[in-house]
């Protein structure tokens, strides 16, 4: 599905559409409506690029207990614990 922002907005809001969706990442992001992954791509970046954007907004990571307790057992899977 693609959502189409007429140009006059755009001026309007004195924004780019990279900036917009820009925006829009990260507020989804914020919501937990997307998951880092997902809003990286959603503006053509990788997951560092992402985080240097979240940090430059004063936005924290996602990252509860429970991922830290699926990320230790990944390392334990994989030997490296």
């Amino acid at each position: 599905m693609g959502v189409l922002i007429p140009d006059d907005v755009l001026r309007a809001a004195q924004m780019t559409e990279e900036e917009l969706k820009q925006d829009v990442a990260v507020m989804l992001y914020e919501r937990e409506k997307l998951s880092l992954g997902r809003a990286a791509r959603l503006v053509g970046m990788d997951r560092i690029e992402f985080q240097q954007l979240l940090a430059s907004r004063g936005v924290s990571i996602n990252y509860d207990a429970s991922d830290l307790e699926a990320d230790i057992e990944s390392l334990r899977s994989l030997g490296r614990l």
